[in-house]
């Protein structure tokens, strides 16, 4: 039987609250705690606690035979304690039917791994132990990293780590002429195997399903399980990779969504012959196909499906570099409020929020943006930087007095 895989990446940033150039010096408090709890409560209510409702309905309804999969980032789950409870106990509930997998991925949910190994490893440290702290000692065995960004060498220090597989986007620039409905593995280190998102399934969900100008509007389960009737036989896995909030905020419940998701357990099983796996099951079942060599990173954003949703331009770049350029100071201080901060500095919404592209990828970044525009977000978190700095410099003097 061939298997559908559908993971759900979930995630709230730390938005860091209006900051100005007088402030620095003086307030060394960052984080807009007001707009983070009426989010996380806004995004709870409208798609988190619903759509775990069903979700465990469907498992329940099932008997297992439906799975998903999710990964959740450290920085989500910080808010889950401190604002949604409610929210982390209904994914525990998900997660002890023994019918949902969780995956690993960096804790702040960061772009440390395009800069510093010894940053990236610590965030997978970290978010690991977040993990078992919240589901009874549940420990990952699949990766996937911010953003689904990848590359050859990324992928060879996840299976240094012991991973055994990764998720990543089935870019049209690095597959060709190949599918991404099969099982790959790593250019350098084979025993990594590589799950690709079928980004056109995927954003037909995600992205299309409440677009009345699509083409193919309304999405209905009949007509997307003709579509996934019509994939070759010899493809083995469809992955649906997408964002959580799919489900209630990016498309309303107005728009049918949930109920879209309620019917398609059934029509996938009494129309095709496909069935659930969870990304684990996929990998120890399907057989690898080829190598898959990515030389240079890869995400899941924009049309390029490069870096620039988050780097490329003067001010993501000045951004980016004096952030990493405290990496050394930081790791000599023993202090756990920069600690903190310094990784949630590293979150990659600060960095998609100055992005100044322009057109549909424009229209998108400046939904997610908190922002007037991408230069309000630059000097904002520039001025954050700067108090911390200080903050860091007159840590290492007290330690160096001490």
């Amino acid at each position: 039987m061939r298997t559908i895989c559908f993971y759900f990446q979930v995630h709230q940033p730390l938005r860091i609250k209006p900051y100005r150039f007088f402030d620095i010096g003086d307030d060394h408090y960052y984080w807009d705690d007001y707009s983070n709890k009426t989010i996380m409560r806004k995004v709870a209510q409208k798609c988190y606690l619903p759509m775990n409702a069903l979700l465990l309905d469907l498992i329940n309804q099932y008997q297992g035979a439906f799975k998903v999969s999710f990964s959740i980032s450290g920085v989500c789950l910080d808010q889950f304690e401190l604002y949604a409870p409610d929210v982390l106990e209904s994914f525990r509930k998900l997660v002890a039917t023994g019918h949902v997998e969780l995956l690993s991925e960096t804790d702040a949910h960061a772009l440390c791994s395009l800069k510093s190994k010894g940053e990236f490893t610590k965030m997978i440290n970290a978010h690991r132990e977040k993990i078992k702290k919240h589901f009874n000692g549940y420990e990952p065995k699949v990766f996937r990293n911010t953003e689904l960004i990848y590359s050859d060498q990324i992928g060879a220090m996840i299976a240094d780590l012991g991973f055994k597989g990764i998720l990543t986007e089935g870019a049209k620039h690095i597959l060709g002429w190949k599918s991404p409905n099969y099982v790959y593995q790593n250019a350098i280190k084979p025993e990594l195997k590589v799950l690709l998102k079928n980004f056109q399934l995927s954003d037909d969900i995600a992205f299309r399903f409440n677009n009345k100008t699509w083409a193919d509007y309304p999405l209905t389960t009949p007509k997307f399980v003709n579509w996934i009737n019509a994939i070759p036989k010899t493809e083995e896995t469809l992955n649906l990779f997408m964002d959580y909030e799919t489900f209630g905020e990016h498309q309303w419940a107005e728009s049918g969504i949930f109920e879209f998701m309620k019917a398609l357990p059934e029509a996938v099983f009494n129309g095709s012959d496909f069935g659930f796996s969870t990304p684990s099951e996929v990998l120890d079942k399907a057989k690898v196909i080829a190598p898959i060599h990515v030389p240079t990173p890869i995400s899941w954003a924009d049309e390029e499906r490069d870096l620039t949703a988050w780097l490329g331009n003067d001010l993501q770049d000045e951004a980016f570099e004096k952030l990493y350029q405290m990496e050394g100071l930081v790791n000599q201080i023993e202090d756990e409020e920069i600690k903190r901060d310094w990784a949630y500095l590293q979150t990659s919404d600060h960095f998609y929020y100055m992005c100044t592209k322009f057109f549909s990828d424009g229209d998108i970044h400046a939904y997610f943006s908190p922002y007037d525009s991408p230069y309000d977000a630059f000097i904002n978190y520039m001025n954050v930087l700067s108090d911390f700095i200080l903050r860091l410099e007159k840590k290492h003097k007290e330690q160096l007095n001490s």
